[in-house]
């Protein structure tokens, strides 16, 4: 594998989980951090990378970084809290191989009705 090949996996995984979250606020559907987590975590697998996804998805952001509410995680712990409107949290999905890792965050916000990703979305690779 290379990174040509894995961003794209990483980036789709990371757009799963957001838009997981977009259509469950939009249509009122109750939502656990858990299951956010498994909509990045299905498709990382799918692509047989299951084994170097090593951290939960994304975690809850408060005023100090990591806040209290639910963290989107099922493989840390399976977290059952639901996501809350007016809350933040990351989405940070990554496949870590011996040669490199691959890792994009998001931030999203929710409101009781919609939710979004604050700032703009990597939709290609920035070689530094």
């Amino acid at each position: 594998s290379n990174i040509e090949n894995v961003f794209p996996i990483v980036t789709e995984a990371r757009d799963r989980a957001v838009e997981r979250v977009k259509s469950a606020v939009e249509r009122g559907e109750e939502l656990c951090g858990f299951e956010v987590d498994d909509a990045a975590r299905s498709y990382i697998r799918s692509k047989g990378f299951g084994d170097n996804f090593i951290h939960r998805t994304g975690h809850s952001i408060g005023e100090e970084v990591h806040g209290t509410g639910a963290n989107m995680d099922n493989l840390e712990t399976h977290d059952q809290r639901r996501i809350l409107p007016c809350t933040c949290f990351s989405v940070e999905p990554g496949i870590y191989l011996p040669e490199f890792g691959v890792r994009s965050e998001v931030n999203m916000l929710t409101t009781p009705s919609e939710a979004w990703v604050t700032g703009r979305v990597q939709k290609e690779l920035v070689r530094i």
